[in-house]
């Protein structure tokens, strides 16, 4: 096994700090708050999809409905094999969770599998070796173990759970995986958690404090020790990690985060600006990770791409002086993910690249079309002037309709549906607020 060779975790700034992940790396995640560990298994998931890896997702916490829906879009992925420890575990096989196995609906393109005897530790050892072996000549497989913690209370005992993981880190290490494991720092003893510790390649806590959530690599084999066991603090937004020394004076720009912001406000995947860049999405992956730099022809081809000035790469905002008046011209066209191609067109009024505390954005819902959910998940309040046409927006107990000249402010409930019922489309003029 190439024990040197990097792999990025989704998060760049994790991955500096770390040093990459390497395969064959068993990362324990200390989680004082029992939910924070969350986005850095989702980029960890969306990593692996954009490497083209599979990865084996074992939850004993979530029925497989609420982990679909954890999931969103990257559950649509044949890549992803998802195995249910929680139906005939925690579940104990109740009919309502039997149901999700028995309608007749359209799953996304995933595996489920349920574990029938989730109770006993050789079923499970089966299930998740089982489902290595089919995927072996697929390229190293990763897994996500959601959790040390749901096992525990299912298995009864700390004894069960570091025999358990005695056994399995060896052999996961053996089969040049990596591997995310998960427990809720409080509810395990001190001395569970350091024969955890000794037997992970590495191990990290998570923890909040005063309302500042922060980062603490306690383990890391083979790698430099220099940020080791210092707190870094961090926020989250969607699945953007931040942490405090990317937004500090006097040090590089990080270019990796820069194009995933930049990305993310265009409405593109991973894959598809590799497509559009003519690059490979473990490309862009990379980049993004900080483990490759761009060639200069692919980050003229990204700024191109992105409808930005090469400069927005390399700093947060545009340092030269902005005009009062943006033509109709300058609206960039943006991507909203999970509303129906052709069902939508949303336009940024403003360049993707310009920092302001209201994002305008101009809509368009064609005629007889039905949107599913919102145009965006976003913490803030939203508002917006309906220029033509007449909208139905359903809310969780409610149907409200809005015509031409009506307003929309939104604080805290989001819509769940956006209803065009006429034939002609509808033009809303539409601001994120910060």
């Amino acid at each position: 096994m190439e024990a040197q060779l990097r792999v990025g975790s989704g998060v760049s700034q994790l991955d500096r700090l770390l040093g990459g992940l390497h395969i064959g790396d068993n990362v324990v995640w200390h989680d004082a708050a029992g939910s924070l560990a969350q986005v850095f298994c989702l980029n960890f998931v969306q990593a692996s999809q954009a490497q083209n890896r599979p990865l084996i997702y074992v939850s004993f916490d979530r029925s497989p409905k609420n982990l679909l829906d954890m999931l969103g879009p990257l559950a649509d992925s044949p890549q992803l094999t998802l195995l249910d420890c929680f139906t005939h575990g925690k579940g104990a096989g109740s009919a309502v969770f039997q149901r999700f196995y028995e309608r007749e609906r359209a799953h996304p393109r995933c595996r489920i599998v349920p574990v029938g005897q989730p109770g006993r530790v050789q079923a499970v050892m089966d299930a998740f070796y089982g489902a290595h072996a089919a995927l072996e000549g697929r390229g190293e497989v990763r897994f996500v173990f959601e959790s040390l913690t749901g096992m525990q209370e299912l298995w009864g005992g700390e004894d069960e759970i570091i025999k358990f993981y005695a056994h399995s880190c060896p052999r996961l290490y053996d089969l040049n995986t990596i591997a995310y494991w998960i427990m809720e720092k409080q509810a395990h003893s001190a001395r569970l958690r350091a024969q955890i510790n000794q037997i992970a390649q590495v191990a990290i806590e998570l923890s909040v404090r005063r309302g500042t959530t922060s980062l603490t690599i306690l383990k890391a084999e083979r790698r430099p020790s220099e940020t080791h066991h210092q707190p870094h603090a961090y926020w989250t937004k969607d699945l953007n990690v931040s942490f405090d020394e990317q937004h500090r004076g006097g040090g590089r720009w990080d270019l990796g985060l820069r194009l995933k912001e930049l990305r993310g406000k265009k409405g593109l995947s991973q894959t598809e600006l590799a497509k559009l860049v003519g690059v490979t999405p473990s490309t862009i992956s990379q980049v993004e990770s900080n483990l490759i730099y761009p060639s200069l022809p692919a980050l003229l081809k990204m700024a191109e791409v992105l409808s930005v000035e090469i400069s927005s790469f390399f700093q947060e905002e545009l340092e030269q002086e902005r005009g009062v008046v943006f033509a109709a011209a300058e609206a960039v066209e943006v991507k909203l993910a999970d509303l129906p191609t052709g069902a939508l067109t949303a336009h940024s009024l403003l360049p993707v690249d310009m920092k302001v505390k209201a994002e305008p954005y101009l809509m368009e819902i064609g005629p007889k079309q039905t949107l599913a959910s919102h145009f965006f998940v976003h913490k803030g309040e939203e508002a917006g002037y309906l220029l033509a046409g007449r909208l139905q927006i359903k809310f969780k107990h409610a149907t409200v309709t809005a015509r031409a000249g009506d307003l929309v402010y939104l604080t805290s409930e989001m819509p769940t549906a956006w209803i065009n019922p006429g034939r002609q489309p509808a033009r809303l003029l539409w601001f994120k607020i910060r």
